[in-house]
């Protein structure tokens, strides 16, 4: 059975994840092998389906597999042509804010903004809808990932 504080903490490993990467890229350390980890931790691609609609994926807009996150995230694997490495541009900090989370069982969903703080200390704002699931350890998976920047308005 799922929690808010289950969720906040998956949100918490989440955005951590991001800056390690960022920070690992930056280091010359194995930043590849964190975003497998990365995702290896806290996407369920091991036990079915993920629907992940990543921020800046225009062309492959859709990434069902761990091969395809893993490109968008640090693209190190050329899955995706597109991709220039989300999680290595030089993220020092990601917050969310919820506008409402839902538990129902095994499951959660989330939704709101995020907030991504560059090397320059501004922030990104991205909104975003995340599905959790358990695993059959009893571990909070990533089965739904959408991410868009905000509509402006001219």
């Amino acid at each position: 059975m799922l929690t808010i504080e289950d969720v906040d903490r998956a949100q918490q490993e989440w955005g951590n994840g991001i800056v390690a990467i960022s920070k690992a890229h930056m280091n010359g350390e194995d930043y590849v092998g964190m975003a497998a980890n990365h995702i290896n931790t806290l996407y369920g691609y091991q036990i079915g389906p993920v629907l992940f609609k990543p921020t800046l994926a225009a062309i492959d807009q859709f990434r069902p597999t761990f091969e395809s996150a893993l490109s968008y995230f640090v693209a190190s694997n050329n899955a995706c042509p597109e991709d220039e490495g989300f999680a290595i541009k030089g993220w020092t900090k990601v917050r969310f804010e919820n506008n409402k989370v839902i538990v129902d069982g095994n499951r959660a969903f989330a939704m709101g903004n995020y907030f991504f703080t560059n090397s320059d200390g501004l922030d990104v704002k991205v909104e975003y809808t995340f599905g959790y699931i358990e695993d059959e350890n009893a571990n909070i998976k990533i089965q739904l990932h959408h991410s868009s920047m905000p509509a402006t308005i001219d």
